[in-house]
């Protein structure tokens, strides 16, 4: 089931619709991040196309007269992939397959191939390879004709039970196994997570590609996998830190998205236990992100879902060496200021100051603002440490003292 060999690029279109929910300007959005998964996947985008209409046909997502336009760029450039902006319905893709004859991907299936290549652990693997059975146990008719065996006709059907029940029993029964099989693991790691002792845990998350990996490096001193491309990192990894005298445990947790297909959110839910029994989350940002308040709203929906959003939380916004505001002519009359045009102080001035000392700006790869960074980091840890220890508290010093005495 699951590819771990490098791709080659493969030619591939992107096709989306606009809606009375998704306007152009969003859809553009989430077509640039399609895009950007296409490449992560092992893809290069020739062409995007789009149709607007009130939601997507129930048959082939989008309409007629679009789709044959789609055919004949197909047919006329040799593109081998079709990638769908939003998740098909097995429908759906049955009636796009026979219209365009080529591969139809939609994003969901994207972001499965893309753990699929990215996962390295058995733990990582069995997640992914879930959620992988469970996306494609609705829509085996047509993707092949049976998992076990080669096509044939003679004796490849049992008495009273077609191939198709054969695969589905199949698929039904290794997800069985893959269930009890995370079960096994999970009941291991949770052992791992009561050997730590009573030190605070402390977990990154965030969108995917924000820097979490590259912060946990200048933090931590060690060599977690980094990479600018989506999903770097989906093995949690668990570092201790010791900043000033004060040791806690800093975890690097897997990236979200949006449109995260919900087989994905389900499967990982046990990796998420480390937020879940964090003391306290840092959420990073890519500031530098024109849609970083959407990646904020989407992190957040995602911590809803696993009872964590309400955890003690400092806003880390990553990359500000890379933001820049739009320029703004106060002389054109016709120009309306927005929030793109605001300056790092003027942002500071908006919602976020209602989070009070509880934000931080900083870059991670060029280390700006890292002292800042650390002091509160310290001391929010210092503090949840002092609650669980009164006794000690005169171990750990304030910051300030603390690097005094140094």
């Amino acid at each position: 089931m699951l590819e771990l060999e490098n791709h080659e690029y493969e030619k591939a279109i992107l096709v989306g619709v606009i809606t009375q929910q998704q306007n152009e300007e969003k859809l553009n959005e989430y077509m640039d991040e399609l895009e950007f998964l296409a490449y992560t996947a092992g893809a290069t985008v020739s062409k995007r196309f789009h149709q607007k209409m009130q939601k997507p046909n129930p048959k082939t997502f989008i309409g007629k007269g679009k789709m044959e336009e789609v055919a004949a760029y197909v047919r006329s450039h040799n593109i081998g992939t079709i990638i769908f902006d939003d998740e098909l319905s097995p429908a759906q893709q049955k009636n796009i397959e026979k219209i365009l004859e080529a591969k139809i991907i939609d994003r969901t299936y994207l972001i499965l191939d893309i753990f699929a290549q990215r996962a390295q652990t058995s733990y990582a693997r069995t997640q992914v390879e879930l959620a992988q059975y469970q996306y494609l146990l609705p829509r085996l008719v047509g993707l092949w004709t049976h998992l076990e065996r080669q096509k044939g006709g003679i004796g490849m059907r049992g008495p009273g039970e077609t191939e198709i029940e054969t695969d589905r029993r199949i698929v039904r029964d290794r997800i069985t196994l893959l269930k009890k099989k995370l079960l096994t693991i999970d009941k291991q790691m949770s052992t791992q997570r009561g050997n730590r002792g009573q030190l605070v845990r402390v977990s990154l998350v965030g969108y995917t590609n924000v820097g979490k990996s590259t912060l946990m490096n200048v933090v931590s001193k060690s060599e977690v996998f980094a990479e600018n491309k989506l999903f770097a990192t989906l093995d949690t990894t668990v570092r201790k830190v010791v900043i000033g005298n004060l040791p806690f445990l800093l975890t690097d947790t897997v990236g979200f998205i949006r449109k995260l297909p919900t087989q994905l959110v389900e499967s990982f839910k046990s990796t998420l236990d480390e937020v879940r029994e964090s003391d306290l989350l840092l959420h990073i940002v890519d500031i530098s992100h024109e849609s970083f308040e959407d990646h904020i709203a989407s992190v957040n929906r995602i911590l809803g879902e696993i009872d964590a959003v309400d955890k003690p939380t400092i806003m880390v916004f990553n990359k500000i060496d890379a933001y820049q505001a739009q320029d703004y002519d106060e002389t054109d009359l016709m120009e309306e200021r927005t929030s793109a045009h605001y300056s790092l102080e003027e942002w500071r001035e908006t919602w976020m100051a209602k989070l009070g000392e509880n934000v931080i700006f900083i870059s991670a790869t060029e280390k700006e603002n890292m002292e800042d960074f650390r002091k509160k980091v310290y001391d929010k840890v210092r503090e949840i440490h002092i609650k669980r220890f009164p006794y000690n508290s005169f171990l750990y010093p304030d910051y300030i003292e603390e690097e005094e005495e140094e």
